[in-house]
């Protein structure tokens, strides 16, 4: 099926989906989608019910597992003297990571949510055990990309799955329900990580975690197949069988998931970000002729990609007739805003903690996980909201908008040296309540307006313009991390410790082993502030940015619109 050129009227061509027959699925669509139209017509609501206690599983499991390496990660980097390139790895990770749900969304419409989702385990599981024996920096952030990769591909094909199986006035509160487990992992990962610090190594963490995944994730992708080979064998979805032979083949996926589109943006922004965290490594920093010369490159790919999507290739990678929506386009700012304000302020907050507040591992990361198990306590209330209301645009604008940008202006007063740690809780709860928010309302948003074959791309495309969001904020904040934490703290050591700048300044361990009250602790803590007061006023003044980004949103009633088929929550 075409996708619509009157993206305005989107909402109006619902009509021709509510007089679809209830027992077929759509011929027009492509095969992914309609094998999974099949698996919703003919599995049972037991069925259904499992499915989601599995996913719910999944998501603990997966929640438990992030919570527990973003806290080692900074030791990991310390391991190796380079704790200033924890952002720096967060950056890479993050961009790789959002932008493969483009190419994966082929593969979900293509060939199956199950096959998508299985190739997703198998890379993330791939990525843990890449990092369990890392033994340089350089290993680590090649591990940490091929994890997030798997990770973020995961965690968008189960929110395809949900959407998939649920209505769409239930579907935001079913999105949140999925995201729960983070209320109980937040309590869990760092004292996980803690004991697997002072135990046996952290290597344990990522060791368990390759083991665990795979064992807790395959019975869903049974359930999936089993339901599948069922509609087929009732003759509900019949395979095509190819005629083109494998080089033909290789031809045709090559050209379908626009592999030259892909390796053009992601080494355009990688070229055009990583010089940034990197020029400190070099003497003349950014006026390195290295580092010039990446920017430049990444720049010309960049270039060259729009030119590629723009005249040359056959199949883009980008839908840009769904971009010109602008429902779509604001629900795609809205989390780049989000996720850029973010990734500025919070990515050396953990080390924040534990340097000025003496913090303990559990302790910060409890701090930190507030964000994770608030939201998603707001998100359950917001998905309550939706579906007796139906309207997202006014409670974002209202509610999510105004108390993110508060909380995070809030920190600027509370980040000093000496304030009492209750006030940044409180700003973090802020945050928490106005994130639960913005996440569910951004996606159902850009979900009502498409039809159901068009669910992936839409994610996707928010999926993407997160990471490259992301990996711009965590480029910011090591850029000022660089240019002010090493400055302020090389002015404020005592004349006997200055000889030990480089062991402090690269590890976080050395940092917290200067006790409380010592000069050198003073002079770290100070340092941290400094730092910490100019990350948190760029990512406060980025935040002023999501007020349009809602108010172009339509107003749509989701209780008003029919998506999906079959047996559905």
């Amino acid at each position: 099926m075409s996708l619509p050129k009157d993206t305005d009227n989107i909402v109006n061509n619902r009509n021709a989906i509510d007089g679809l027959n209830q027992e077929s699925i759509c011929k027009d669509a492509q095969a992914g989608v309609q094998k999974i139209e099949a698996t919703t017509l003919v599995w049972s609501k037991t069925l259904l019910i499992v499915a989601y206690a599995m996913m719910w599983c999944i998501y603990f499991v997966n929640t438990m597992q992030q919570n527990t390496t973003s806290v080692l990660a900074p030791y990991v980097t310390s391991k190796f003297a380079e704790h200033s390139l924890t952002a720096t790895t967060n950056a890479v990770s993050s961009l790789f990571g959002g932008l493969i749900r483009l190419p994966l969304a082929k593969v979900l419409d293509i060939w199956g949510r199950p096959q998508g989702y299985a190739f997703c385990v198998a890379v993330l599981t791939l990525g843990l055990i890449l990092m369990a024996g890392c033994e340089n920096v350089e290993t680590y952030a090649v591990a940490q990309v091929i994890y997030w990769v798997g990770y973020s591909g995961l965690a968008y094909t189960m929110s395809i799955f949900i959407a998939d199986t649920s209505a769409l006035k239930n579907r935001g509160l079913m999105l949140a329900f999925s995201s729960s487990p983070h209320i109980i992992t937040g309590l869990i990962g760092g004292p996980l990580a803690n004991s697997l610090i002072l135990g046996p190594g952290y290597q344990w963490g990522f060791i368990i975690f390759a083991i665990v995944t795979p064992v807790i994730t395959m019975p869903l992708f049974g359930i999936f197949m089993y339901a599948y080979y069922k509609a087929k064998k009732k003759g509900l979805y019949s395979e095509t069988k190819s005629t083109r032979t494998t080089l033909g083949s290789i031809n045709h996926y090559f050209v379908e998931f626009d592999i030259i589109g892909i390796v053009l943006i992601l080494g355009g922004f990688a070229l055009l970000l990583l010089p940034f965290s990197l020029s400190q490594k070099h003497p003349e920093g950014l006026q390195s002729p290295t580092i010039i010369a990446m920017i430049l490159l990444g720049a010309v790919l960049l270039v060259a990609f729009v030119l590629w999507e723009k005249f040359l290739t056959p199949v883009r990678l980008l839908p840009y007739n769904l971009l010109v929506d602008r429902t779509i386009l604001g629900g795609c700012i809205l989390p780049a805003v989000a996720f850029v304000s973010f990734y500025t302020w919070n990515s050396y907050f953990s080390s924040f903690l534990q340097v000025v507040h003496s913090a303990d591992v559990i302790y910060a990361n409890h701090i930190n996980e507030i964000y994770s198990g608030g939201s998603c306590v707001s998100g359950l209330a917001v998905g309550l909201f939706l579906r007796s209301n139906g309207g997202m645009k006014w409670i974002a604008l209202c509610v999510g908008v105004p108390l993110n940008i508060l909380g995070v202006g809030l920190i600027i007063l509370f980040r000093q040296p000496g304030c009492v740690l209750g006030y940044i809780i409180m700003c973090q709860i802020f945050i928490a309540v106005a994130g639960g928010t913005l996440h569910i309302c951004e996606q159902m948003a850009v979900m009502a307006v498409v039809e159901h074959q068009h669910i992936s791309v839409v994610l996707a495309m928010q999926g993407a313009f997160s990471s490259i969001a992301g990996a711009v904020g965590a480029t910011i904040a090591t850029a000022i991390w660089q240019s002010v934490f090493p400055t302020r703290l090389m002015e404020y050591l005592p004349e006997k410790d200055k000889k030990d700048f480089t062991k402090i300044y690269g590890d976080l361990a050395v940092q917290l082993s200067y006790r409380n009250g010592t000069a050198t602790r003073d002079a770290i803590i100070c340092a941290y502030g400094d730092a910490q007061k100019n990350l948190l006023i760029t990512a406060t003044a980025i935040l002023a940015l999501s007020i349009p980004a809602v108010a172009v949103w339509r107003d749509v009633k989701l209780k008003e619109i029919k998506q999906t088929k079959g047996t559905v929550v």
